[in-house]
């Protein structure tokens, strides 16, 4: 159960998304847009958000379940105290399970290294 991703690490309403997308820091990839925004003191949380401009339901489903398994099985690359939003971009369409995992956890490293004082 180490690995699971339960719903109170996932962000979950509109507003969530919208204020870590108003006023969170950017982290662009080339299938991806990592949006988070600092929150001191509490656990990382994560949200998907795949448009229409993607691909249909059979495609964005697909790559929020990618999405999801990849950080269900790297939860410790999470930097505590972010909110986290994962914008797909159309070239994520085609993706693969292990390129993804590689694009998210090199955004995330850079969250983390950004994070630290010092």
């Amino acid at each position: 159960m180490a690995e699971a991703f339960p719903a109170e690490l996932r962000l979950r309403k509109r507003c969530e998304f919208l204020e870590v997308q108003r006023h969170g820091k950017r982290l662009p990839s080339d299938a991806f847009v990592v949006l988070a925004l600092a929150r001191p003191g509490l656990p990382a949380r994560v949200g998907i958000t795949v448009s229409k401009k993607v691909g249909g339901a059979v495609v964005r489903n697909r790559i929020k379940r990618i999405v999801r398994e990849a950080i269900r099985r790297n939860r410790a690359l999470l930097p505590e105290g972010y909110e986290i939003v994962i914008v797909a971009r159309r070239e994520s369409a085609d993706l693969e399970y292990e390129r993804a995992a590689t694009e998210l956890g090199r955004a995330l490293a850079r969250l983390g290294r950004a994070g630290r004082p010092g």
